[in-house]
Parts: C-alpha cells; sequence; structure tokens
C-alpha cells in the first residue's frame, strides 16, 4: 500500500453530514491521523472564515494542517495563519461582473473580511450561504463598498435560470476567468486557472511531497480535479456520478461515516 502522508477533504456532503456536522468517528479518526503526523486539508468553496469552525473542530492550528478556501484561491497554513497561495480577481473586473448581474437579473454576493456582502438580502441563496458559513449577511450597493480586490463573486439565482446566463457570463467574460456552477443555484466567478487540484499542487511543492502521497476526497463537480490528481482519489457514496468514475476508491456516504472508513483503511 502506498505511503499516503496528506488527506484532502471537502466539506459539503464530504466531511459533514447532512445535518453540516462532522460525525464523532470521523472526528476520532482524523484526530488520529494528525497524531501519526498525517497533514489533513480542508478544501471547499467556502472562504477561508467559513472554514475556520470546521479548523478549530479538528484542532488544525495545534498540527500545523492547512485550509484551502475558494476553491483553491488561497491556501492558509494553520499554524501560523499566513497564506501560503492567494489569488484574487482584479480589481477592474468588480464593475463588469457587477453590470453583468443587474443585466441577467441575478442576485450577487462576495466577501469582505468576515462578512458576505450583496445586493439583495432577501435572496434564499445568499441565505444559505450565510448559514453555511456562519458569516453575516450584508445588504449594500457593492459598488461603493467593494474597495478592493475580491476572491471571488457569486450570482445567485434558481438553477434552471442560471444554466442559461452561465453560458452568456462565460462569453462576456472571456477566457481570464472561471465561471461555473458550484450547486445549480450558485454560479461562481473566478479568476482563470484556480482549482483545487492546481493548489495543491503549489502546497506539495512547497512541503517538498508527490502527488502520490496524497489522498483526496469528494462528492461533488468541483472536486472532480483533485480526485484525478490525488494518488487516491476517493468519491463519496453520495458523489456526483463523474466524481465516481474518476475516482480510484468509492466509500461510504457522507452520512455513513465515509471519510472516516477512509481514514481508518489508508491512514491508520
Amino acid at each position: 500500500m502506498a505511503n499516503y502522508e496528506m488527506i484532502v477533504l471537502d466539506l459539503d456532503g464530504t466531511l459533514t453530514n447532512q445535518e453540516k456536522k462532522i460525525t464523532p468517528r470521523t472526528k476520532e479518526a482524523l484526530m488520529k491521523a494528525q497524531e501519526k503526523g498525517k497533514i489533513v486539508v480542508l478544501a471547499s468553496g467556502r472562504p477561508t472564515a467559513g472554514v475556520e469552525p470546521l479548523a478549530k473542530e479538528l484542532e488544525l492550528s495545534r498540527f500545523g494542517s492547512y485550509i484551502l478556501s475558494f476553491n483553491g484561491g488561497m491556501i492558509t497554513n494553520c499554524k501560523t495563519g499566513e497564506a501560503v497561495f492567494s489569488s484574487v480577481l482584479p480589481f477592474s473586473s468588480n464593475e463588469r461582473i457587477i453590470e453583468l448581474a443587474e443585466e441577467h437579473r441575478v442576485d450577487l454576493l462576495t466577501y469582505q473580511g468576515r462578512e458576505i456582502l450583496t445586493n439583495n438580502e432577501q435572496c434564499p441563496y445568499g441565505k444559505l450561504e450565510s448559514q453555511i458559513n456562519h458569516l453575516p449577511l450584508r445588504e449594500t450597493d457593492l459598488r461603493t463598498a467593494l474597495t478592493g480586490p475580491v476572491p471571488k463573486f457569486i450570482m445567485l439565482d434558481d438553477g434552471d435560470y442560471l444554466a442559461m446566463v452561465e453560458p452568456r457570463v462565460k462569453a462576456a467574460l472571456g477566457r481570464d476567468y472561471s465561471v461555473y456552477r458550484s450547486e445549480p443555484f450558485f454560479l461562481e466567478i473566478m479568476p482563470k486557472g484556480i482549482d483545487k487540484a492546481k493548489s495543491l499542487g503549489r502546497l506539495l511543492e512547497k512541503l517538498g511531497m508527490k502527488r502520490e502521497q496524497m489522498i483526496a476526497c469528494g462528492d461533488g463537480y468541483n472536486d472532480l480535479t483533485m480526485i484525478q490528481y490525488a494518488g487516491l482519489g476517493v468519491a463519496m457514496d453520495n458523489a456526483v456520478l463523474p466524481v465516481k468514475k474518476a475516482a480510484n476508491y468509492i466509500t461510504a456516504s457522507n452520512n455513513e461515516d465515509g471519510v472516516a472508513l477512509v481514514v481508518e483503511k489508508f491512514l491508520l
């Protein structure tokens, strides 16, 4: 069996169950792995502040593990608090993205400090993002509130409508942007070339490790690249079909301690 030294975990639908909680068995397995010197990376589309409660629960700062936030837009060393890597949208693009949201009549949100800023705090999908990340949602005029570059924007609307908007936004913004739906109702706009796999490659290089030493677990489309890239790509039983097809191994669902089973089998 390969000598795995790192496990990378998507959060929603992977590390956490349907109640957005880490089960006792999964927590115990991850604590044991870290005590053995294994590195845990929490890899999410969430902002860094939205991942921190789970990082705290798993004591990542004590063990020197990492948070990969904004789908790879930022990697933070939990022990030192320093950003190992960071990529943001050019400040000049803020106006264009706000215009596109107005043109297509969709709601829009982004992140600044420990807040989620939006043009409509009544949007149910914005409320959901606020709830998931435990961050306050504040309605404001985004044009004046955004004083610098941001890691990403999310356009919000019903899935069927966003499916029509997505190709138009892609065409309007061009090749320097990554535009994709992380959920049917979330259309994410990020800098080009940012994904979980590319950022994990940077982290491995910094740590002097090979991808063969890495396990990556996920369930959604934004986990596909890291599952293809890892030495052992693991799909949850609740994963979307392309992720299952790309995986080397399929574990139990996020409600049945799928992550704990992987840790126990391959790391402990």
